[in-house]
């Protein structure tokens, strides 16, 4: 995988995630397994001509953040540098690097959706979180009366 270097130095932005957050390798397994379901993609390209694009597309998502279109000139100056072989043009290239950055824009958003660790054990700690499960000594809510009795009866020492 080719390296990447931003055209301009990162902002800082709530919506940017850190490069080192960003899983290249699952990225660019995933984009590798399915690259050819996309609707831009053109039978006569393969994915090494994708990948670069993809690249940008990702990695770029966690150093800008936003918007696709405000990083775009940054994105395009990124993907001229590293495109290498790709026999993709500049649109061809646009369009997926978009589709990888909404990949990541999607994966940002339910992360973000998530509790933290912190959160959790905060919660834990508390008291609060989950109702334990029923076990056999109460009455599960699905089973008919006759089968609560049984489970039940089963359940007295």
């Amino acid at each position: 995988m080719p390296e990447l270097a931003a055209a301009v130095p990162p902002e800082k932005d709530a919506g940017a995630l850190r490069p080192s957050l960003v899983d290249a390798l699952r990225e660019d397994a995933h984009w590798q397994r399915l690259y050819w379901r996309e609707l831009y993609h053109r039978p006569e390209f393969g994915y090494e001509d994708y990948a670069p694009a993809y690249c940008v597309g990702y990695v770029g998502f966690a150093q800008y953040g936003g918007s696709f279109d405000d990083a775009e000139k940054s994105l395009v100056a990124n993907w001229l540098r590293i495109r290498g072989d790709s026999g993709l043009n500049l649109d061809d290239a646009g369009l997926a690097m978009r589709a990888a950055w909404d990949r990541m824009a999607q994966i940002a958003t339910v992360a973000s959706s998530l509790p933290t660790m912190d959160a959790l054990a905060a919660d834990a700690l508390a008291g609060g979180g989950r109702q334990p499960r029923e076990s056999a000594t109460t009455m599960p809510s699905l089973l008919t009366p006759r089968a609560a009795a049984e489970v039940e009866i089963r359940a007295q020492p």
